[in-house]
C-alpha cells in the first residue's frame, strides 16, 4: 500500500510529535525513539497511541537496520 507523499511529509507520532519511518511493505509507521509501531489499514494510518504496538529490542533492531539498508527516511526532518 502507498501513502500520499504530502501526507507523509506531515505525519508525526501523536505522543512525542517526532517523525516516523514508513515501511510500505509492512503497512506500518514506526517511531524508533519510543519503539512504537502504528498500523496502516486500508491506506489509512491508525495514529492512536492506545492501538500502537510497542516493539521489543530485537524488532527495533530489525526495523532500524531495514530502514538503513533500504534508505527509508523520516517523515520529516528532525
Amino acid at each position: 500500500m502507498t501513502l500520499d507523499p504530502k501526507l507523509l511529509e506531515i505525519l508525526a507520532c501523536p505522543e512525542d510529535k517526532g517523525p516516523l519511518l514508513w515501511f510500505a511493505d509492512e503497512d506500518a509507521l514506526y517511531n524508533p525513539r519510543l519503539q512504537r509501531r502504528y498500523a496502516v489499514r486500508d491506506g489509512i494510518p491508525v495514529m492512536l497511541v492506545d492501538e500502537a504496538e510497542q516493539v521489543d529490542d530485537a524488532e527495533h533492531d530489525r526495523l532500524t537496520a531495514l530502514a538503513a539498508a533500504e534508505g527509508i527516511q523520516p517523515t520529516f526532518g528532525d
